[in-house]
């Protein structure tokens, strides 16, 4: 059995859920499994991904059409609670190895708005099966996480 990977995609320029969804593109390509679980994204259209189950699924588990920073104090509270049922079922797919790659778009930003902390993304990623490959997307990484990742790419404009 192969060993999963953690690769991170970080940084203040454009592309990086673009390249972890290519990325899981290609896997499903492949006849293996993706799942893309979306955090503090606005609402994407569903559609597209649905024609690629069962190889490749997608999974936002806010309910607000709007991103994370367009909402009221209230609504961040409710959103706060589906964005760790995200990460608990994060957790489930990572333990169980229900899938040969797991995108989580834009986790990094949870910890940026203080929603989960380092730690708890470090615990849920220690719990992940042997075999399952992660890629984990947002603007600023922590030193827990770099230290961890098989891999680190920093994504940032020069023009």
């Amino acid at each position: 059995m192969e060993k999963g990977t953690i690769q991170i995609y970080h940084g203040n320029g454009q592309g990086k859920s673009a390249a972890a969804f290519g990325y899981a593109l290609r896997y499903a390509a492949e006849g293996k499994t993706a799942i893309i679980i979306q955090f503090l994204k606005s609402e994407i259209n569903m559609e597209y991904f649905e024609k690629l189950e069962p190889e490749l699924k997608v999974f936002r588990f806010e309910r607000a059409k709007e991103g994370f920073d367009e909402l009221t104090e209230e609504q961040k509270q409710e959103e706060t609670l589906n964005i760790q049922n995200a990460l608990n079922y994060a957790k489930k797919v990572m333990g169980t190895g229900e899938c040969d790659l797991l995108v989580l778009d834009e986790l990094l930003g949870v910890v940026d708005e203080g929603i989960v902390s380092e730690q708890d993304i470090l615990s849920a990623l220690e719990g992940r099966s042997i075999s399952t490959n992660v890629i984990i997307t947002g603007l600023n990484i922590t030193p827990g996480i770099f230290e961890i990742a098989d891999s680190v790419l920093n994504v940032k404009p020069e023009k």
